[in-house]
């Protein structure tokens, strides 16, 4: 299948495609409705849901590993894992939920088995990192800190992150980096909304004090 051995061997996040009319045409359309075209086959279809998604799912999953080919390959893996499992998508959620609920499990999943612990990546410094409100929050505080380099602030978040369980690093990555609400990252990662608060409460506790000697 064209698609499939696509994101098989590209394992690269490659630039959008030119679009011709029809794919324009598409573009156009709603979630439901191109979800609805790839179920009955029309890959082109799930090539403009990857264009639509990638980019955010890419974000979170590099917040949550803070390694760029981790990320890279997690987020390839979560749509062929989508586009495999299309047809037993009922719609009981939006898409955009349902294949948010596969990468942040598959890469909960990847953290668990331990792979990326010998080769994280934080002296990759991503720019999406400056619109993280932690980040933005302590950019504005007067603190004797506030001239460090932009790039070791950029690592001690990183860091701070990575330290977090995989669980708490999701929910706050989710929530205050990707400004999913506490409902739908509930049905992500299946759990109640009180769940998720509760590990977002904990979490931001945890940052504060990981991060106390910057605040």
């Amino acid at each position: 299948m064209k698609l499939l051995e696509r994101l098989r061997t590209d394992r690269r996040l490659s630039p959008a495609p030119a679009r011709d009319d029809q794919a324009i045409d598409l573009w156009l359309e709603e979630d439901e409705a191109l979800v609805s075209r790839a179920q009955r086959g029309q890959t082109r279809a799930f090539d403009v849901l990857i264009e639509r998604y990638k980019e955010r799912l890419y974000a979170t999953v590099y917040h949550m590993t803070s390694n760029r080919e981790d990320a890279n390959d997690l987020v390839q893996d979560t749509f062929i894992k989508a586009y495999k499992s299309l047809r037993s998508f009922k719609g009981q959620s939006s898409f955009y939920t349902w294949v948010y609920r596969i990468a942040v499990n598959r890469t909960i999943n990847f953290l668990k088995r331990g792979k990326n612990r010998t080769h994280h990546s934080l002296d990759n410094v991503d720019d999406s990192i400056q619109t993280d409100p932690d980040f933005v929050e302590l950019m504005s505080q007067d603190t004797p800190h506030r001239e460090a380099g932009l790039h070791e602030l950029q690592q001690q978040l990183n860091a701070a992150l990575q330290k977090l369980s995989d669980n708490h690093r999701a929910v706050v990555v989710l929530h205050d980096v990707q400004g999913m609400t506490h409902a739908d990252i509930a049905k992500a990662m299946k759990c109640s909304e009180g769940t998720v608060r509760s590990r977002l409460f904990y979490a931001r506790q945890q940052l504060q004090g990981l991060l106390s000697e910057y605040l």
